[in-house]
């Protein structure tokens, strides 16, 4: 199981596995299990941005176990929690901010707790 942090431009944690595009993100997720996703919402001028992400993991039904929405778009993170949380998928966890400390220490040392 891997974790995914999608974004363009910014620095990919420690643990995660790094999607600079919609395309990459969504192929990454079905090709692996995934058990926290990182999503951004704007992926570069005239490119699918993270709802087209959103939009895909929905129509699939294959989602992470856990969903971070870190964009600074206010609008875009308010679209994708939208979203996900309509489609009220069983088991799937789905916060609207980035990911905390905790997380990003947990995949950092090779595993991430459920606590």
């Amino acid at each position: 199981m891997i974790n995914v942090f999608l974004d363009d431009i910014r620095p990919c944690p420690r643990g995660f596995v790094v999607a600079r595009s919609a395309e990459e993100c969504l192929l990454l997720m079905s090709a692996s299990a995934v058990r926290v996703l990182s999503l951004d919402y704007e992926l570069g001028y005239g490119q699918p941005n993270g709802l087209a992400v959103v939009q895909g993991i929905i129509a699939s039904g294959n989602y992470p176990k856990e969903v971070y929405v870190h964009s600074s778009s206010l609008m875009g993170r308010e679209y994708m929690v939208r979203e996900l949380r309509a489609a009220n998928p069983a088991g799937v966890t789905i916060h609207d901010g980035p990911m905390p400390a905790s997380v990003l220490e947990a995949a950092a040392r090779g595993g991430y707790s459920d606590e």
